[in-house]
């Protein structure tokens, strides 16, 4: 429980059934809570891409029922400089970047915070599932980041990224929480987004087409599509820039005579020549691998992990934690040894570290 008598909150209201249920716990705890809904995006913002118009709507519903304001703030030049650019940067260098990682600490724990902080605000919080911890001593205090009691809906891997100024100030009220407790709240509440379909889709953007959204913005570049067994020719690719490690569907070749029938799955790029190469079957060694490296690193605490110790870490949302060894770990770069193989490690997407529960950060995959 956070006692929140006197101290004003602004909740991150999405028109989700998670925000709205954060700000409806935090109102019954005593904190005075506006609701703040952040408009992030303005291109093609229309019903048939973004769900925007009625997610403000819902949240104005849920605002009314709960009994707070809600105040809506548009961070979309925010957005567009400080998370668009880089997506299309990665995905233009061939790497599959993580919008979610990057939306998370320069919008909702950075521009959104700092509109909060100068408003007066004593806190902010989200719908998310993780949870924060509070290391007291009798000379400072140290915030960690944790894991979400619901296991099936931890987004302590989104929010690696944050540091000790953010977690001071943050919370996260649906951390020990479980998903269809959530529901059965907002239902009792009278919350009419009580069933409301969780949000998929680039962050802040929404669901679409990929392909179709993608070339508005980068240049086609086709090219040929070979496998890396045999270097023989499979098909065309459309851009390097659609196709991520470890993609089976959407390729466009079929089996080949004499050989068994097997799915296809994107193994590499050579982004000289243009050139996409598959692998036949899952289990395939290409893509495989028992070691990563990652740069841009961000720790919790501030202080890098010990080097030659035993941790966990996850290279995609929802893959099981897999047990590592870090090799070398410097405020550049950090190198991973993993216990067993692990599957289809992609070039842009984050290695995010845990002892634990407790998740002391990560940096992007090179």
């Amino acid at each position: 429980m956070f006692d929140g008598a006197g101290r004003t909150v602004f909740v991150g209201m999405s028109g989700g059934v998670d925000s709205s249920v954060a700000a409806l716990l935090l109102k019954r705890q005593g904190w005075k809570v506006i609701g703040l809904f952040m408009k992030n995006w303005e291109d093609d913002d229309t019903e048939d891409y973004c769900s925007s118009r009625q997610d403000l709507i819902d949240a104005v519903s849920a605002a009314d029922v709960i009994g707070i304001d809600l105040e809506v703030v548009n961070f979309s030049a925010d957005y567009r400089d400080r998370v668009f650019a880089d997506f299309l940067r990665e995905y233009q260098a061939g790497r599959t970047p993580n919008p979610d990682v990057l939306c998370n600490s320069e919008i909702k724990f950075k521009a959104f915070l700092d509109h909060a902080l100068q408003l007066g605000a004593d806190k902010i919080a989200t719908g998310h599932y993780a949870q924060v911890r509070e290391l007291r001593s009798e000379t400072a205090s140290e915030f960690q980041l944790l894991k979400a009691e619901d296991g099936t809906k931890d987004q302590s891997y989104f929010l690696y990224r944050l540091g000790q100024a953010q977690l001071a100030r943050t919370l996260f009220p649906l951390g020990d929480i479980y998903k269809r407790d959530v529901r059965k709240m907002a239902a009792e509440a009278g919350l009419s987004n009580h069933d409301k379909k969780d949000s998929t889709g680039i962050c802040f953007i929404g669901e679409r087409k990929f392909r179709e959204f993608l070339s508005r913005y980068l240049p086609l570049q086709p090219g040929e599509i070979r496998n890396l067994d045999t270097d023989t020719l499979m098909g065309q690719h459309q851009g390097l820039m659609y196709h991520t490690l470890g993609q089976r569907d959407g390729l466009g070749i079929g089996g080949v005579r004499g050989a068994p029938e097997l799915p296809w799955y994107v193994a590499a790029k050579d982004m000289a020549k243009n050139v996409l190469y598959v692998v036949q079957g899952h289990e395939h060694p290409a893509l495989l691998r028992d070691h990563l490296a990652a740069t841009d690193m961000s720790w919790v605490s501030g202080r890098q992990p010990h080097a030659h110790w035993v941790y966990s870490a996850k290279t995609r949302y929802r893959q099981p934690d897999a047990a590592c060894q870090l090799e070398r770990v410097d405020p550049e770069r950090c190198e991973l040894v993993f216990a067993a193989p692990q599957w289809a490690v992609t070039p842009g997407q984050s290695a995010v570290i845990y002892e634990s529960k407790v998740c002391l950060g990560g940096g992007v995959i090179v």
